[in-house]
């Protein structure tokens, strides 16, 4: 009687997933950038576009006329991404560039030439992210998250700010997550040597993103270059790599997960909507203002991350 009960349950969750389907992907596919703003003449720097949500911002954003410089790790994949692109968009401006954000010395490299070759950075997209990988550490001993997410993202702006500023007006878009409700910044051990969890290390790295926007934010008041941070949804792509339950998850619950493309949205609207000209230090989520965790809006920690930011990194940023 009780395996009948189960079948029969089973039997009509399943019928009103395939009835409600179309209303239920409609709900979670989020909100949508409706503007047609074009991009002519602008030049965009994303890291981490050759797969999900970053390939998916350059496919959006070239075909506004933008000039996309995507910033890879691995530069044969980051080519398949362009081809594809260019493919279904034969005029797409593209071009793939190396930059290895667990590595100091590949960002500075990067930065390097692109000021070299570059005279224009309207749009600086800090995309590129990993979650949840094994406990490893970048090659100047980061632990992962907190060098990718966060210090790499902080030196390649910090490198790139002053062509930014000469650019102006100019936007720095920062993909962090709602998954900083769940995080917070311990400074006793910023590289998780004490204790590690995959999932608390990503945590921490979203809010970092959050603290580095809001107080980059503050001190870019007065230059035209705005800086706003957004949560792009729970996104089927390749950052669950690391995790199999996730994957899993992603498979079994497709229906409620949004796709790349409708993941990338909220980057692309904080990137090119014309409402936003003006506003700086703000969090984003379905193409809309979102609320902020406690934790992620705290100037005293924002501007205490700045300052063990640049001390690690090596540098001076005023």
């Amino acid at each position: 009687m009780l395996l009948l009960t189960i079948v029969a349950g089973l039997a009509v969750v399943t019928t009103l997933l395939i009835l409600f389907a179309p209303y239920i992907r409609k709900y979670a596919s989020g909100g949508v950038c409706t503007s047609t703003s074009r991009l002519d003449g602008k030049t965009v720097l994303i890291t981490g576009a050759n797969t999900g949500i970053g390939k998916e911002t350059a496919r959006d954003l070239t075909m506004r006329g933008a000039r996309v410089i995507m910033a890879c790790r691995d530069v044969e994949k980051g080519e398949e991404a362009a081809a594809s692109i260019r493919a279904a968009d034969p005029k797409a401006q593209l071009e793939v560039r190396r930059l290895d954000l667990a590595d100091t010395c590949s960002i500075r490299a990067f930065a390097k030439e692109f000021l070299r070759d570059f005279d224009h950075l309207h749009i600086l997209i800090n995309n590129a992210g990993v979650m949840m990988c094994p406990y490893t550490k970048t090659a100047d001993g980061f632990e992962m998250h907190i060098g990718v997410n966060h210090l790499g993202h902080f030196l390649l702006t910090y490198l790139l700010i002053g062509l930014l500023k000469r650019s102006a007006p100019a936007r720095i878009v920062v993909v962090s997550s709602l998954a900083h409700y769940f995080g917070w910044i311990r400074f006793h051990d910023l590289h998780s040597q004490g204790s590690y969890n995959g999932g608390l290390a990503y945590c921490q790295s979203k809010v970092a993103n959050l603290l580095f926007a809001r107080e980059l934010a503050q001190r870019l008041k007065g230059t035209n270059v705005t800086v706003n941070a957004l949560h792009p949804g729970t996104v089927n792509s390749d950052l669950t790599r690391h995790s199999t339950l996730m994957m899993i998850f992603m498979s079994l619950f497709s229906i409620f997960i949004k796709t790349p493309r409708e993941g990338a949205q909220t980057t692309i609207y904080c990137a090119v909507a014309e409402e936003l000209h003006s506003v700086s230090g703000k969090y984003f989520s379905d193409c809309a203002p979102a609320s902020v965790a406690p934790q992620g809006r705290n100037d005293q920690t924002a501007k205490r991350l700045w300052d063990v930011s640049c001390e690690l990194l090596g540098i001076e940023w005023e």
